[in-house]
């Protein structure tokens, strides 16, 4: 299912262990609502972002990729002045209770690259077809759930990242690099100096706590902010695309195509 803009675009994947609602919508003033025991991601940024969750009223700034995991209490958003792409990750309650979680709290706005990482697979299941199998999005589920409980449960302190996986400092770690000079030339070399491994066992850690194998989390960082660019500015092709990185545009406009269904001129039409 390929977002246009100007054209509210809603899709729901039932999955082994899951459920994904994705959401492109124009700028509205209605209100929505995020509904609670959820993970989601806002793929869109927003400046001045009204909510209200838990009783609190919010106004926040809130950047591409940003997570807002809900417990017991949902959101309700306020209307947006822009476009709105968004996807929440509706979890089965029986796979987070047998984490041994008894509830999720909020978090709000964070910065969570695990989540963002697995996001982008679903999100790509809705935006161009792409499918995953059901092994694989069982795969993807449970290691959604160990992380959720790790990091979001209401229990015990979290322990030690499974055998083979990172730990979330070391992947926030690895994200403000990239993040910090997307135009630049960024190596596996020097992602897994960062996280002070071997390049081979850097790569193989990365995908498991991610999902995403470190070329593909650096694209889906230099394509989100090439989006984001194209939408809240008035830079050419060209330009975002030398911005984050792509030297040949011809190149940025297939991968840009693949990943978001659209080309990049479209977004403006």
């Amino acid at each position: 299912m390929s977002a246009p803009p100007g054209r509210a675009v809603k899709g729901v994947i039932e999955w082994p262990g899951m459920r994904s609602e994705y959401s492109w919508l124009s700028p509205h003033r209605e209100p929505t609502v995020t509904r609670p025991n959820q993970v989601g991601v806002s793929f869109s940024s927003h400046s001045g972002q009204e909510y209200e969750s838990g009783g609190r009223a919010v106004r926040a700034d809130i950047r591409a990729g940003a997570v807002f995991v809900t417990g017991e209490e949902g959101i309700t958003w306020g209307g947006v002045d822009g476009t709105t792409e968004a996807l929440e990750i509706y979890l089965d309650p029986v796979l987070v209770r047998r984490a041994g979680v008894p509830r999720i709290e909020n978090a709000l706005g964070v910065l969570d690259p695990v989540v963002y990482g697995m996001a982008t697979l679903v999100r790509r299941a809705h935006v161009v077809g792409g499918s995953l199998t059901d092994i694989e999005a069982s795969t993807l589920t449970h290691r959604l759930v160990t992380h959720v409980a790790r990091a979001y449960g209401d229990g015990p302190a979290p322990v030690a990242p499974a055998v083979g996986m990172l730990d979330r400092r070391t992947v926030d770690r690895v994200t403000e690099y990239v993040d910090a000079d997307l135009a630049a030339t960024i190596t596996l070399d020097a992602l897994a100096g960062v996280a002070a491994l071997s390049p081979f066992h850097f790569a193989r850690a990365f995908k498991a706590t991610t999902g995403l194998a470190p070329h593909r989390f650096v694209t889906a960082r230099r394509l989100e902010a090439a989006k984001a660019a194209l939408l809240t500015s008035d830079a050419s092709v060209v330009r975002v695309a030398h911005a984050v990185g792509y030297s040949n545009v011809s190149h940025f406009r297939r991968v840009f195509r693949r990943e978001f269904g659209v080309a990049p001129g479209e977004l403006r039409r």
